[in-house]
C-alpha cells in the first residue's frame, strides 16, 4: 500500500507540472520515477519487479494499436512499413553494429543485440507525443506510425535472434515447435468464428462492467497464450487488436481498455525512470552522454534521410528523426533478456538501458528547441493536401442510438450511397444494419469515450437520437464543447427538451411526435371534408405557427439565462398545453 500511495503521489505532482511547462507526460513519469526510485529518495528498492509487472502497459498499448490496423489498411501501408520500417532499422543497426564491433573492440554477439536494441524507438512515447502534436493523421505521422510498426512486428525475431546468440542457448524448446504455430491459429480462428458471437452474447446479458472484464480477459488471454507459446506477449495483444479491428465490438473494446492502458502505461515509464542508475553518470559521465547525444544525433539524421527520400519536406523529416530518435522500451526488454541469457553482464545493461532512458528524458526537450528553430508553422502548415487528417473512406456522418428515430435516417443515407458510422448498444441492431455494408459498432454512445473511439473528432454531421433525453442533451452540451464545429441533429421529446437543446447549441432539433401529428391532422381534416388544398394550408399554417412560438419561447429563454434556478419557472406539460391551446386559438 505504501508503494501504491508513492507511486499516486509521483504521479499527481510530477506529470501535471511537466505538462503544464509542455514538456509531455512521459517525461513526468520518467522523473517521478527516477525522484522515488534508488538513485535519490529510494522510496522503492526493487524497481526491477515493478518494472516486470507495469509491463502490461505496454501489451495494452498495442492491443489498442492492434485495434487502429485493420487489415486492408495495414496492406495499404506495405509500403511505407517495408520501406521506411525496414530501412530504419537496417540501416540504424548496421551503423551501430560496426561502431561497436570495429571501433570499440565489443564481441560480435553483444555488438549485434546492442545494436538492434538502440536501434528500436520508443512506441507508447512517440505515439503519446505525436498524438500531443497532433501529427497522428498527418504525413509524418503516418510515417512515423510506419517506422514503429515494423518495429514492434520484428521484436518477437529480436529476441529469439538474442536467445541464439546467447552461450547459453539450448535446444530444450525444439520439442515444443508445433505450439507457436497453433497459438497463432487458434487466436485467428477464434477471432474469425467466436469473438463476435461471444460479444453479442455478454452484451446482451451481461453487464457493463461484464464487458470490461471480457475486454480485459481478450488482452491478457492472448497475451498469456503467446508467452506460454515462446513468443512475445505484447506480440500476443497486437495480433489480437489486429483480428478485431474489422469486429462491431471494436470501440467498446478499446474504450473499456483505455482506462487501464493509460494507468499501467504510466507506471510502465515511472518504472523505468525507477531503473536508471544515475551513480553511473558519475562514474562514466561521458560515456553516458555521449552514448545519448550520438544515439540520437544518428537516428535523427538516419530517419531524416530516409523520409527526405520518401518525399516529405526538410521540416517535417527532420521533426519526424528528432522526434524518433530515443531508444525504446523494448530495449529494456531485449538487454534484461540478453542479461539473464548470459550475453550481457550486469554493468553493460546498466549503461545501456540509462543510455536508452535518458534519450526518451531528452526528446520531448530536443523536439521543442527544433520546433522553434524551424518555425512550427513549417513544421505544422495548415490546409495542406499532404496533411490530409481524415482517410478518405471515413465516413463524415456519426449516427447515435439506432432506434426507430434514427433509422429512417439511416435507411435514406444508405439509399443515396452515403456512407454513416453508428454507435448502438443493441447487438440486434448492428448485425442487421451491417448486412447492408454500413458501419455499425456496439456502444454506449452516451459514454463520452466511445463517441471520441467512434471517430467523432473526424465526423462534420452527428445524428443524436438516443432514447434517453438526459443523455441526448448530455452528448450534445459535450459535442458542441469539445468539437465547436460539428454540425448536430438531435430528437427532443417535447417542446421542453427542444428548447434545452436548442440553447445547448444544436443546430437542428427534431421532435419525434410532431411531424407525424401534423399528417394525422392533415387526414383528419381530409377525411371530414376539407379539400386536399385547404387541409394541406391549415397544417402549414398551424406548422409555422407553432415554430414561431418555440422561437419566442427560446429568444426568452436566453434572454432569462443568468436567472438563477428558483426564478426559472418548473415545466408543467398540463399548464403548457393549457397555454398553447389558448393561442392556438387567438391564431
Amino acid at each position: 500500500m505504501t508503494s501504491i500511495v508513492y507511486f499516486l503521489l509521483a504521479a499527481a505532482l510530477a506529470v501535471p507540472l511537466f505538462k503544464r511547462f509542455g514538456l509531455g507526460a512521459i517525461l513526468g513519469y520518467l522523473v517521478a520515477g527516477l525522484l522515488i526510485g534508488p538513485s535519490i529518495f529510494g522510496l522503492i528498492s526493487d524497481p526491477e519487479k515493478v518494472l516486470h509487472f507495469s509491463e502490461i502497459g505496454v501489451i495494452f498499448l498495442l492491443f489498442v494499436i492492434g485495434l487502429e490496423l485493420e487489415p486492408k489498411k495495414l496492406w495499404s501501408m506495405k509500403n511505407r512499413v517495408i520501406g521506411l520500417g525496414a530501412g530504419q532499422l537496417t540501416v540504424t543497426a548496421f551503423c551501430l553494429y560496426v561502431l561497436f564491433h570495429y571501433l570499440f573492440q565489443v564481441t560480435f554477439a553483444l555488438s549485434v543485440v546492442i545494436a538492434i536494441a538502440l536501434a528500436l524507438s520508443s512506441t507508447a512515447f512517440a505515439i503519446q507525443l505525436m498524438a500531443d502534436k497532433g501529427l497522428l493523421g498527418k504525413t509524418e505521422g503516418r510515417n512515423g506510425f510506419s517506422i514503429l510498426l515494423f518495429q514492434d512486428l520484428m521484436v518477437v525475431p529480436i529476441l529469439f535472434l538474442t536467445e541464439v546468440l546467447s552461450p547459453n542457448s539450448t535446444q530444450n524448446n525444439q520439442e515444443a515447435w508445433w505450439l507457436a504455430p497453433l497459438v497463432i491459429s487458434g487466436l485467428i480462428l477464434f477471432a474469425k468464428y467466436l469473438v463476435n458471437p461471444v460479444l453479442r452474447f455478454m452484451a446482451r446479458h451481461g453487464g457493463r462492467e461484464i464487458m470490461t472484464v471480457v475486454a480485459l480477459l481478450i488482452v491478457l488471454g492472448s497475451a498469456q497464450l503467446m508467452q506460454i507459446a515462446g513468443l512475445s506477449a505484447g506480440m500476443g495483444a497486437f495480433m489480437a487488436g489486429m483480428m478485431l479491428a474489422n469486429s462491431s465490438f471494436r470501440h467498446q473494446l478499446e474504450a473499456d481498455v483505455e482506462p487501464f492502458k493509460g494507468l499501467t502505461l504510466g507506471l510502465f515509464f515511472i518504472s523505468v525512470g525507477m531503473t536508471l542508475n544515475l551513480s553511473l553518470i558519475v562514474d562514466s559521465p561521458f560515456i553516458i552522454i555521449f552514448g545519448m547525444l550520438g544515439l540520437m544525433i544518428l537516428k535523427a539524421a538516419i530517419i531524416t534521410g530516409l523520409c527526405l527520400l520518401a518525399k516529405m519536406s526538410l521540416q517535417q523529416s527532420v521533426c519526424l528523426g528528432v522526434l524518433l530518435s530515443q531508444g525504446g522500451e523494448f530495449a529494456f526488454v531485449i538487454v534484461a533478456h540478453a542479461q539473464t541469457s548470459g550475453l550481457m553482464d550486469a554493468n553493460t545493461s546498466s549503461l545501456v538501458s540509462l543510455v536508452v532512458g535518458l534519450s526518451m528524458v531528452a526528446t520531448a526537450p530536443f523536439l521543442n528547441q527544433v520546433e522553434k528553430l524551424l518555425g512550427e508553422d513549417s513544421i505544422h502548415p495548415i490546409n495542406r493536401a499532404s496533411h490530409d487528417t481524415r482517410p478518405i473512406e471515413e465516413p463524415e456522418i456519426l449516427i447515435l442510438g439506432f432506434g426507430r428515430f434514427s433509422q429512417v435516417t439511416a435507411r435514406i443515407l444508405s439509399a443515396h450511397q452515403i456512407p454513416f458510422l453508428a454507435v448502438d448498444k443493441d447487438p440486434q441492431h448492428i448485425e442487421f444494419v451491417k448486412k447492408f455494408g454500413s458501419k455499425v459498432f456496439y456502444g454506449d454512445a452516451s459514454r463520452t469515450e466511445i463517441l471520441e473511439a467512434a471517430g467523432l473528432a473526424r465526423a462534420k454531421v452527428v445524428l443524436v437520437g438516443l432514447n434517453h433525453p438526459t443523455a441526448c442533451l448530455e452528448v450534445v452540451r459535450y459535442i458542441r464543447k469539445n468539437h465547436p464545429k460539428i454540425q448536430i441533429v438531435t430528437r427532443a421529446h417535447n417542446r421542453n427538451d427542444y428548447l434545452t437543446l436548442k440553447e445547448a447549441g444544436a443546430q437542428a432539433v427534431i421532435r419525434e411526435l410532431f411531424s407525424s401529428s401534423v399528417e394525422a391532422s392533415y387526414e383528419t381534416l381530409r377525411l371530414i371534408g376539407f379539400a386536399d388544398l385547404a387541409a394541406l394550408e391549415a397544417t402549414n399554417s398551424f406548422r409555422e405557427h407553432d415554430l414561431e412560438m418555440l422561437e419566442e419561447n427560446l429568444k426568452a429563454t436566453m434572454a432569462n439565462k443568468e436567472k438563477s434556478q428558483e426564478e426559472k419557472p418548473i415545466y408543467n406539460q398540463s399548464l403548457e398545453l393549457e397555454t398553447l391551446f389558448n393561442k392556438d386559438q387567438s391564431h
